[in-house]
């Protein structure tokens, strides 16, 4: 049955909640009070999402099995980099099958997804264009003509005004048909732009080795990591591994783990009840000995010092994490 849902966040922990995938973790990179907005459209067999954030991040996503997943910018803005590939406002980025990777922006963003089932992608590839959709083994950039990818947002923007302001046209089963073979329409003539073939190895290189940070990072949640033991861990070099986390994250790999240690802590002292836990406890659960120097750059983060976290009870009604679906 087709549907439709709007919702906005200012907790990056509900947003990525909601989204589709097996697995999806945000770590804000910047200061600043964090807003989000995700419209989802889920038709027959196409599904959708438009969002926007307020906030650079980096986020780690592994995405859904079975389906063939495209992404795109919905609108001009500061660099987005997924998997090192460069997200324009003149391209689409077609991932492989089960893609996991680091996505970083570099400022606010706004941008789309749109996915069918696999099969379902290499059959419109081959009626509807005469080409093969197979996903690629790695992350690809295709840039359409600007008449079909001005087509193809132009639809998707309809799309989301319909979620927002007529949800019931979605719902109706004949108007989600015809929407949704426009949109499959205007994709796969954005995709059969052909592209010269390239040297991937170092792209596939760079991230088998971010997939190793990542592992090693995961196995360790609540001890402080150093750099020389995790390019150890994983076999590359320390300048390779700056080298890595510069092109797929956009901050060295010393300034990841700090924020993503404090977004831990931000968690636990959000979570946990007044009087059964202090500040100074989850600041050295995380590796943060330095008290004053915690709470400087915590409160610079996240816009309120660890204390206030700590005390205040969480707003659950904002969010709406409770009837809200998983979605690609």
């Amino acid at each position: 049955m087709p549907e439709s849902a709007v919702r906005t966040f200012s907790d990056p922990d509900d947003y990525t909640a909601v989204i589709r995938a097996t697995e999806v973790e945000v770590t804000v990179s910047a200061r600043g009070s964090f807003a989000a907005k995700l419209i989802r459209i889920d038709l027959h067999q196409l599904w959708m999402q438009r969002l926007s954030e307020s906030l650079p991040r980096v986020m780690h996503s592994a995405l859904v099995p079975g389906r063939a997943i495209i992404t795109f910018r919905t609108q001009p803005g500061p660099s987005m980099l997924w998997s090192g590939v460069d997200m324009r406002a003149d391209n689409i980025t077609r991932h492989s099958e089960g893609h996991e990777a680091y996505q970083l922006s570099s400022g606010p963003a706004r941008f789309g997804a749109m996915s069918l089932p696999v099969e379902d992608m290499v059959s419109v590839g081959e009626t509807i264009g005469g080409f093969d959709l197979t996903p690629p083994r790695d992350t690809l950039s295709v840039i359409p003509s600007p008449v079909a990818i001005a087509r193809l947002h132009r639809l998707h923007a309809a799309a989301g005004y319909l979620a927002e302001n007529a949800p019931e046209i979605i719902a109706q089963p004949e108007a989600a048909r015809g929407l949704e073979q426009a949109l499959i329409e205007a994709m796969v003539e954005c995709l059969g732009e052909r592209q010269p073939d390239e040297d991937r190895s170092a792209q596939r290189r760079h991230s088998l080795i971010m997939r190793r940070f990542r592992r090693a990072v995961e196995e360790n949640p609540d001890r402080a990591l150093y750099i020389p033991e995790l390019a150890a861990a994983i076999g590359v070099s320390l300048s390779t591994l700056r080298t890595c986390c510069h092109e797929q994250l956009g901050i060295s790999p010393k300034r990841y783990l700090m924020l993503r240690r404090m977004e831990f802590a931000r968690r636990d002292l959000r979570d946990s009840a007044p009087g059964m836990t202090t500040v100074t406890d989850i600041a050295t659960r995380y590796g943060f000995f330095q008290f004053g120097r915690f709470a400087g750059e915590y409160n610079s983060l996240f816009g309120e010092p660890p204390s206030a976290t700590l005390h205040r009870a969480r707003d659950s009604a904002e969010t709406g994490r409770s009837n809200f679906p998983n979605f690609c």
